[in-house]
C-alpha cells in the first residue's frame, strides 16, 4: 500500500459531468431480457430437457433493485440493447478521420470541467484519461482529446478498472507536485455498455455509460473562489480473479471468439462483497486517520458506486449510527455502476454545499482488487 502526503496547496479546482441523453429503466431492461430468455429456452428446449444446457432464468425489476440498488442507467445508445434479437448496443464504426466515440464523451466532460475551473486549454499542460475500458489500444484517447482541445503538452491513457479515476487523479497530483505540469486535466469516459453481456441475468443490469473530468492545479493558480485541496492520497492493489474481463486482441491468436463465453465482464458477486467491503473500510479508516481526522468526523464520503449494500455497509463501518445518504451520497440508483466514474459523479453532484474547512474522501474500489482514495478539504481562495 502506498500513501503520499502531498505538499500543501494542490487542489481540484473544477469537475465536469456529462450524462448521455438515453436512459433505460429496470422495467425496460427486464422486458427485453425476459423476452430473449424465453426465446432461448424455447429454441433449446430439447438440450435443456436432456440436461445438456441450462435454461435462462427470468428476471424482474424488483430483483435488480434489491440486489444492487440500481433503478436506471444512462447509455450512449438504447438501440440494440432492448432488441431481444440483438442484445447489445448498436454503435456504428466511425472513420479514422472522425473523433472517436469515447474521445467525444470525454471531450464533453472536459469542457464542463474547464468551464467550472475557469480555465482554457492554454492553461493545461497534461491530459490523463483513466477508464475501465478503452475503445482502442492506440493512439491514446487522451492524446486525441488533447488534440481536439488544442492543448500544448502531453497526454496518456491508464487503466485500473474501477479505480482508474482515483488513480489517474493521483498521477495528476504527482505531476503537479513534481513540477512537470502546472495544471492537469483528468478525464474518465466510461463507455461500458459494449462490454456488458446483456444475455446474462446476473450482470446485464450493472453498468451505465457516462463521462467525468477534473482539473488539478496549484492553489495559487486557481481562477475560482473555492476549491478542494488534496491533503493525502493512498493506493492499494491486491490480485483477484473475482472481477474479470478477458476481452483482448490475443483471442485472434488463440482461434477463439473474442466475444465468446467468459470474454466479457463477469464477477463472483458474493466473494466480491465479502472480501472488498472490509478491505475498503479498513483502507479508508487508516487513510483518514493518517491525515489527522477520525472517520466519524469526515463530513462527506464520495464512495465508489457499484452496489448500494456495499456502500451502506462501508458507510456504517466508518460513521456508525450517523451514517446517512447525505454524508455518503448514492448516485448508482440513477447512473448504475459507471466503472471508475461513480465516486467522481458523487463528488461533482454533492460537494458544492459543504463549507470551508469541511473534509471529505473520494474513494473507489473494485476489480483488481484495487482501492484508491483522496482526502480533501474545502478551501476559499
Amino acid at each position: 500500500m502506498t500513501e503520499f502526503k502531498l505538499p500543501r496547496g494542490i487542489v481540484i479546482s473544477g469537475t465536469g459531468l456529462w450524462t448521455p441523453p438515453d436512459a433505460i429503466s429496470n422495467e425496460e431492461l427486464v422486458e427485453a431480457y425476459n423476452s430473449y430468455a424465453e426465446r432461448f429456452n424455447e429454441r433449446h428446449a430439447a438440450e435443456i430437457e436432456a440436461g445438456d444446457m441450462a435454461a435462462k432464468p427470468l428476471s424482474s425489476a424488483e430483483f435488480i433493485e434489491k440486489a444492487s440498488g440500481i433503478k436506471n442507467r444512462y447509455v450512449i445508445s438504447r438501440e440494440g440493447i432492448l432488441d431481444p434479437g440483438r442484445m447489445r448496443p448498436y454503435l456504428p464504426e466511425r472513420p479514422d478521420e472522425e473523433i472517436s466515440l469515447q474521445a467525444e464523451m470525454g471531450l464533453k466532460a472536459a469542457k464542463l470541467a474547464l468551464q467550472k475551473a475557469g480555465k482554457t486549454p492554454a492553461d493545461i499542460d497534461a491530459v490523463i484519461v483513466g477508464a475501465s475500458y478503452m475503445q482502442r489500444a492506440y493512439p491514446a484517447i487522451a492524446i486525441e482529446i488533447q488534440g481536439a482541445l488544442g492543448i500544448d503538452g502531453f497526454a496518456f491513457d491508464m487503466e485500473v478498472a474501477c479505480s482508474s479515476a482515483t488513480f489517474s487523479l493521483q498521477r495528476a497530483l504527482d505531476a503537479v507536485a513534481a513540477g512537470s505540469a502546472r495544471s492537469v486535466l483528468v478525464i474518465n469516459p466510461e463507455l461500458a455498455s459494449p462490454q456488458i453481456d446483456f444475455t446474462d441475468r446476473d450482470s446485464h443490469f450493472i453498468f451505465g455509460d457516462v463521462a467525468v473530468a477534473s482539473v488539478v492545479e496549484r492553489r495559487d493558480t486557481c481562477a475560482v473562489d473555492s476549491a478542494w485541496e488534496v491533503l493525502s492520497t493512498r493506493a492499494q492493489t491486491v490480485f483477484s480473479n473475482n472481477i474479470r474481463s478477458n476481452f483482448g486482441y490475443t483471442a485472434r491468436a488463440a482461434d477463439v471468439d473474442p466475444f465468446g463465453p467468459g470474454k466479457l465482464f463477469r464477477q463472483n458477486g458474493r466473494k466480491v462483497f465479502k472480501e472488498v467491503c472490509p478491505m475498503a473500510a479498513a483502507h479508508i479508516e487508516e487513510h483518514v486517520r493518517s491525515a489527522g481526522t477520525e472517520p466519524a468526523e469526515v463530513n462527506r464520503y464520495w464512495l465508489h458506486q457499484a452496489n448500494i449494500n456495499m456502500n451502506n455497509l462501508i458507510a456504517r463501518k466508518l460513521m456508525g449510527d450517523d451514517a446517512s445518504e447525505e454524508r455518503a451520497p448514492i448516485v448508482l440508483d440513477r447512473y448504475a455502476n459507471t466503472g471508475c466514474a461513480g465516486s467522481v459523479i458523487a463528488f461533482n453532484l454533492y460537494s458544492d454545499d459543504l463549507a470551508e474547512g469541511d473534509r471529505g474522501v473520494i474513494c473507489s474500489f473494485g476489480a483488481g482488487y484495487s482501492i484508491g482514495s483522496l482526502v480533501v478539504e474545502k478551501v476559499s481562495l
